[in-house]
Order: C-alpha cells, then structure tokens, then sequence
C-alpha cells in the first residue's frame, strides 16, 4: 500500500496473506479481522492456505522510482497482514525469491522485516544475506516480558545491518536494557479495536526513558483504544 496509515512507515507491501496466531500479542489481531473475517480472502490458521498478493506485486519499483527522485529513502512495513517467515507449506519458494528480488532491487527503500518467528530467520533469509542488506532492518515483535526474552536473543543472533522491536500492542512492563546495546529502533503502541487490551502509562514511559539511556530511536505509535485520563 503506498502512503500507508501507518505512522512508522511511507508504504506496506504484503507478499501473500494469511498466517496464524503463535503468541500473546495476536490474540485480536487486526490482519486476521481484515482479511479473514471482513473480505474473507483467506482462511485464517494453520489450516488456510496463504493466498499470494499479486495486485501489488511489483509496487516497490515503482515506490523506489519516486524514492530515488525525491532523494530520500522511504520506509517499507513487510508485511501488514503476513508474516514472511511464516513457515507455512502453501507458501512457495517463487513468492520467497520474488520478495527479495525486490529487495535487492530497491536499496534506496528501507525494508522493515518484522516477525513473530525468528526461529525461522535462518531457514528463510536469502543465500546471499551474509552480515544483511543494508536496506533491510529486521525486528521481532516483543509484547511483554516472556516474548521479548524468548525472541530478541534470536534476532541478536542473526546477522543484520539493523534490528528493532516492535513492541504492539504493549500488554505489560519490559525491560529491554540487556538488549538495547545492540538495537537500533524499538516501536511502542496501546491495541485497538473493541477487543483492546488496556496499556499502563508507565509501560511505554519505561521504553522510552530506556531507548534514552542507550541513545536508542523510539517512536511511540499510539495508546489505542484505551488512553490516559485528562
């Protein structure tokens, strides 16, 4: 999606669409709301087939195109409503190659990486990863304190020229001060939606007086359904 509403990126680029809920932080996700349950595009979970995205399936030459003109490098979300190191068998190796074809393809986009599986970074980056692409900042999402200690270890042990955190929806205090020597950008944000789990001012406050001590870049996303009294 070019101009996404997302405020941490310019675009999102969605590869295919569908995954399942593994943790915590997916118990009302949005992606399943969207393309499940509202369009009914794919079936959710390990038993739906991933369904490939081919609308959009070469938008980021043209987004790097406006890039290179404007002279800046605009940042890419991959993916809103998939995870592209989904270990799922309905997604073939074609749709795989064809994203980081893309990728090598476009350096002057920021590619944002983020995933709920790290254990599969190794399986599924490209041959030619090396020390990372340049252009490629990969992150895991980090919920609370259980997720952030079961998946920030794997990404700090997968080789990348960047790493960051997405820390949405925050569902309870974290401490990231072991890790954030070596983290470049940690994302905060309360949920939404009906369903939306409640955020303690002091969650985000800690990330962010944290991210300060570690000259860490933190962006507060939003509080979600639930904000602070006036």
């Amino acid at each position: 999606m070019k101009h996404t509403k997302i405020e941490w990126a310019q675009h999102t680029f969605n590869p295919w669409e569908g995954c399942s809920k593994v943790s915590a932080g997916c118990a009302n996700c949005y992606a399943k709301t969207e393309s499940a349950d509202r369009y009914k595009r794919v079936v959710w979970g390990p038993s739906g087939d991933r369904r490939r995205v081919t609308t959009t399936i070469n938008a980021p030459l043209k987004w790097h195109e406006e890039a290179v003109s404007g002279g800046r490098r605009d940042k890419v979300f991959c993916a809103s409503l998939c995870d592209v190191f989904d270990d799922h068998p309905s997604i073939q190796q074609e749709w795989r190659d064809h994203l980081w074809s893309l990728i090598r393809a476009t350096p002057c986009l920021q590619w944002l990486l983020l995933s709920k599986r790290p254990e599969n970074f190794a399986k599924y980056l490209p041959a030619d990863w090396g020390e990372g692409f340049d252009n490629v900042c990969l992150m895991v999402s980090t919920e609370n304190q259980e997720w952030a200690e079961k998946r920030i270890p794997m990404l700090l042990d997968t080789p990348a020229q960047w790493r960051g955190l997405s820390c949405e929806p925050l569902l309870g205090p974290i401490d990231l001060t072991p890790w954030l020597d070596r983290l470049d950008w940690v994302i905060a944000g309360g949920e939404s939606g009906k369903d939306a789990r409640p955020m303690a001012p002091s969650w985000p406050r800690a990330l962010r007086d944290q991210c300060a001590d570690f000259d860490t870049a933190y962006f507060f996303k939003q509080w979600g359904a639930w904000a602070p009294a006036a």
